[in-house]
């Protein structure tokens, strides 16, 4: 059984740009706004953007960032949950079936729109990797 890594807090230069596609983690009973997908903690998260054209630690790397304003204030086992389920649910059917296939997803959780690779310390990151075996998303220490 793989190890859960601890989070990895960060901070991040705040930037204004488009949300991509709204992702909304609540419960079933609750309205889901347009665009929404259910994830554990139930806050409201947002995809900003996909980056597959930089190499990671690992090799070749696929990085989903998402907006989640309320992340500064997450208990960590809920953290974990929203990113173990947005690589199962969201990224991993996203990964093309045909090209070279990544060898590590990173799923990360930032409070605010942070250009890729730019650092400022008013922003709060939460990072999760995962390798993938067998279709699976398996945590990774980061």
């Amino acid at each position: 059984m793989a190890q859960k890594p601890a989070l990895l807090a960060a901070v991040a230069a705040v930037a204004l740009g488009a949300a991509g596609a709204g992702l909304w983690f609540g419960t079933a009973s609750d309205p889901v706004p347009d665009g929404a997908v259910a994830v554990p903690s139930g806050q409201t998260v947002t995809l900003i953007d996909v980056i597959s054209n930089e190499p990671g630690p690992a090799g070749l790397t696929s990085r989903f960032r998402f907006l989640a304003p309320d992340v500064a204030g997450m208990d960590q086992t809920l953290a974990e949950a929203d990113m173990q389920a947005l690589c199962t649910t969201y990224a991993l059917p996203r990964i093309p079936a045909t090209g070279p296939q990544p060898s590590q997803i990173v799923i990360s959780l930032s409070d605010r729109v942070v250009p890729f690779g730019e650092a400022a310390p008013d922003a709060t990151q939460l990072f999760g990797a995962f390798s993938l075996t067998d279709g699976v998303c398996i945590w990774e220490l980061f």
